[in-house]
């Protein structure tokens, strides 16, 4: 199995797309896939956009179960030497969410990136 991927979103969110079977956000839409990470990653979108929220949840994917193409994408595509995240070109399958868990910031509001331990994918880890 290749390393977990992760994707940020609401308990809200993830509990409706468990109801319905299917995992859609805005950016699907807009721009055509969906935002994931790296766990060496996550905090870096997760200060830029949730910082200080305390109903986020990490979805720990294993790109081996996903039906459509992740692809490694500079952040500033005016800038192809700037980081690389993965996006994925559509629909997250619910199937290829193997763990859940909360991503709490810490007191002053900030995330730091997560320990993952003994989840599948991961060598030696949980959550």
């Amino acid at each position: 199995m290749t390393s977990l991927l992760l994707h940020m979103t609401t308990r809200a969110m993830y509990a409706e797309a468990q109801r319905t079977g299917r995992y859609r956000v805005a950016s699907l839409a807009a721009e055509g896939f969906i935002h994931l990470s790296t766990a060496e990653q996550v905090h870096l979108p997760a200060n830029a956009l949730f910082r200080g929220r305390r109903d986020i949840v990490l979805l720990c994917i294993d790109p081996d179960r996903l039906g459509a193409a992740v692809l490694w994408e500079p952040v500033d595509s005016a800038d192809p030497q700037s980081m690389r995240f993965p996006h994925l070109y559509g629909e997250l399958d619910i199937a290829a969410v193997v763990a859940v868990v909360d991503y709490l910031p810490a007191a002053d509001g900030s995330f730091a990136p997560p320990v993952i331990q003994n989840l599948p994918g991961q060598p030696g880890g949980t959550m």
